[in-house]
């Protein structure tokens, strides 16, 4: 895939804008509309099972018997919908509480197949196995599905899937049961989903719900096989779903869930005063009570409510090298009450990033769908506020020293089959600070092929007077806007993007993330696709190119250029992602042309293991020095499953800055993380990140450190008898060291514990 944010092209943005106007407004006459390309899936009629059903893994029931079986007939990758290499049924009843899916997933060689021991919703690890999966659209409005994920050892995962964004939000959690079981015929699955997990409409008579099931089955590819044709040239995936007749007779419920916990931490810590001698001080054990509630007030109105809840057993953020670099690193949420139903949350523009929420006291969250309007409400109270200080050049962290209330409304209105018009409203506030955000977008679906989305923001703004004089900002209140305009093109051969984008100087989205603004963007990207046939030596190869040029709002060139790309697929699921990127950028107050390289390598080469590495090199800018500058970095990683039960991932990052044949800097960073599975349910997890940093105080133009090294180590002890009744034993610390010139002088110091922390939570679910 070709990497816009890297590339620029020689097109003035005006010329872009008119392009992609053009586009979303051309006349009938002028385009005309095509022939959706809709293809009539299969249809099934689902019956009340007759009888019981035990979630074992074993299919000997009688309602399995009665129930319909669905075949999935069809390879949609790397085949373009041949004919399934191995055969697949799936069976799917219900009753008033549960529904129910199965499979029978017959292979020939039974010992090759691939299946491991790993966290549940460990969705990397997952798709290396072989596995099945089903999604239900159960509005049948073909805009969002609910996904749920079975390996041969019974392994779970469940995901939200928006259509109109193509997203799928693996951190939605239901509680659900599964079981599966390795023959000598195959393998088989039996799942039961309660319905009060899903949100449907409430009906007396029959329901029809939208249904896939896939399967997927690694060898020497991964094969993957539906039970419906997905077409290459048709641009949405539910609205391709086979058709489930019947759900007479069904409640959702009003799902009352109470999830009481209980966090006990103590933390250690080294004088900062002190260091690097001196000893850890033994702190208090804090003891915290929280409690997490959802409420389906109608079937289709969830609302969530959270008082201190405790993400200490959350997994550390993959470690990023922040060197070099002028605008701030995205690290993505991870905490699962800010994530379940983070989908009612997207726009174009990123203005909701629950990040920015770092430590709250409370939180409240309602979301669901009426008819066919959907809304999302989200408050908060944050104990810490950070910012983000954007501008054209750069951005800049900081923080309030206050708390601060804020909240999110979104509501979003489906239009016609596809098409959606849509309201946001942010706002966080406190103390001589506010920040609020309000404005409209839409999605617009012209036909199966192409699609225009547009969104308009306006801002309000006020720092304290402190905080504005320290970061540069405006005194006072001041305003900003934002506005974007895309034309998307999806067929089987081609790939067209083109966009443009306006932010303000004073645009502020504080409780989102926007790293730049004052800038006015165009951009194009246009990919060509071949794909392979079988037996051929590729699956898909794609050529490209992607450019972008970008303004300041007063007139002046700040970026341009162009990107050259390769993508290709192949067997043993390679994949090899080439670019070659011209650049002319204005940092400083001069302009840098820069001609450099990247390349993404990843193979799946036997069961259980993958591999990869990345790597950039040629020219740069170095930021700190405004000079231009030889970069190189690489980074290899690896995944392996071994015995069925330990999971391990190893991965590496160097990076080199060198001026005029001198290295400016070297940085590494390892990350090491080993897990060793006990059960479906239980598990012991130990993370390690070693960073080593190397500077030249000689190239730089103000004082720096010659090094400094860190280390960080998490152990953890899960048991999860579902996503919320758990219990989590762990311990963290952190060491730091080096050669701190400018404040410890030039004497080396090893690497010295700065913290470390013990901590217990215990959660338990309690449904009504």
């Amino acid at each position: 895939m070709i990497k816009t944010s890297r590339a620029v092209p020689a097109l003035p943005s005006a010329l872009l804008l008119c392009l992609v106007c053009a586009a979303a407004a051309a006349p009938p006459q002028a385009q005309a509309p095509a022939k959706p390309e809709r293809v009539e899936s299969a249809r099934f009629d689902v019956h009340k099972a007759a009888a019981p059903v035990r979630v074992d893994g074993v299919l000997d029931e009688e309602a399995w018997a009665a129930a319909p079986k669905i075949p999935l007939p069809f390879e949609w990758q790397p085949g373009d919908n041949i004919p399934s290499p191995v055969d697949t049924e799936c069976l799917v009843t219900y009753d008033l509480h549960n529904l129910y899916v199965a499979f029978r997933c017959f292979d020939p060689e039974p010992g090759k197949i691939r299946a491991h021991l790993m966290d549940r919703d460990d969705t990397d690890t997952l798709i290396m196995d072989d596995h099945v999966s089903f999604m239900v659209d159960s509005f049948n409005d073909e805009r969002r599905g609910f996904q749920f994920r079975v390996n041969p050892m019974g392994v779970q995962a469940d995901a939200n899937f928006s259509e109109l964004e193509g997203y799928e939000d693996f951190s939605w959690d239901a509680i659900w049961k599964a079981s599966a079981k390795i023959t000598d015929w195959g393998w088989a699955v039996e799942v039961a989903i309660p319905l009060g997990q899903l949100r449907f409409r409430r009906s007396d008579g029959p329901q029809t719900w939208g249904f896939e099931a896939e399967r997927s089955w690694p060898r020497a590819t991964r094969h993957r096989m539906t039970s419906h044709v997905r077409s290459r040239n048709v641009n949405c995936i539910l609205c391709q779903f086979n058709k489930l007749t019947g759900f007479e007779g069904v409640v959702p419920g009003q799902n009352i869930e109470l999830t009481p916990t209980v966090t006990a931490v103590r933390t250690d810590a080294l004088d900062a005063d002190g260091y690097p001698d001196g000893s850890l001080a033994r702190g208090d054990i804090k003891d915290d009570y929280g409690l997490t509630a959802k409420w389906g007030i109608t079937p289709n109105l969830i609302l969530n409510g959270t008082v201190n809840p405790d993400f200490s057993q959350v997994e550390a953020d993959v470690a990023q090298l922040e060197i070099n670099r002028r605008f701030a690193l995205f690290y993505p949420e991870k905490r699962p009450f800010f994530l379940e139903g983070a989908d009612f949350f997207l726009t174009p523009l990123q203005a909701v990033f629950t990040r920015t929420v770092a430590d709250p006291l409370w939180g409240t969250k309602l979301t669901g769908k009426t008819g066919r309007t959907a809304m999302g409400f989200f408050a908060a109270q944050d104990e810490v506020t950070n910012l983000l200080f954007p501008s054209n050049q750069g951005s800049m962290p900081g923080s309030l020293d206050q708390s601060t209330t804020g909240g999110v409304f979104r509501l979003r209105q489906d239009v016609g089959r596809a098409s959606t018009l849509g309201v946001l409203y942010t706002g966080r506030m406190g103390n001589d600070y506010g920040n609020h955000v309000a404005g409209a977008d839409g999605f617009f679906r012209l036909d199966q092929k192409n699609s225009v989305i547009v969104q308009f923001l306006h801002s309000e703004t006020e720092y304290p007077d402190a905080v504005a004089s320290a970061y540069g900002q405006r005194e006072g209140r001041f305003a900003g806007n934002a506005a974007t305009v895309q034309f998307q093109h999806f067929s089987r051969d081609w790939i067209v993007n083109l966009a443009y984008q306006d932010l303000s100087p004073g645009f502020r989205a504080d409780y989102g993330f926007v790293p730049r603004v004052d800038t006015r963007q165009g951009d194009v990207m246009v990919f060509r696709q071949f794909w392979g046939k079988t037996k051929d030596w590729f699956n898909l190869i794609r050529l490209g190119v992607a450019g972008e040029v970008v303004y300041d709002h007063g007139g002046r060139l700040t970026d341009r250029g162009l990107t050259l790309g390769l993508m290709y697929q192949g067997d043993l699921e390679t994949v090899v992602n080439a670019h070659a990127n011209f650049t002319r950028t204005f940092y400083d107050g001069q302009y840098f042309d820069a001609v450099n390289g990247d390349l993404v390598f990843r193979i799946r080469p036997f069961n259980g293991a993958q591999a990869g590495f990345q790597a950039q090199a040629g020219q740069t800018i170095d930021y700190a020095n405004a000079r231009l500058a030889q970069g190189l970095s690489v980074g290899p990683n690896l995944s392996l499953n071994i015995f069925r039960r330990l999971n391990l991932v190893a991965a590496h990052a160097y990076e080199r800055l060198s001026y005029q044949g001198d290295a400016v800097y070297i940085a590494n960073l390892s990350q090491l993380k080993l897990v060793w599975n006990f059960s479906v349910r239980s598990f012991v997890r130990a993370i390690l990140q070693y960073s080593d940093q190397k500077q030249n105080p000689a190239l730089y133009t103000y004082p720096v450190d010659s090094r400094s090294r860190g280390l960080f180590t998490q152990f953890l002890f899960s048991y999860k008898l579902n996503p919320r009744t758990v219990l989590f034993l762990g311990y963290s610390d952190n060491s730091l060291g080096g050669v701190f010139d400018s404040w410890l002088g030039p004497d080396r110091v090893g690497l010295t514990r700065t913290d470390r922390t013990f901590f217990l939570k215990i959660g338990y679910a309690w449904q009504i």
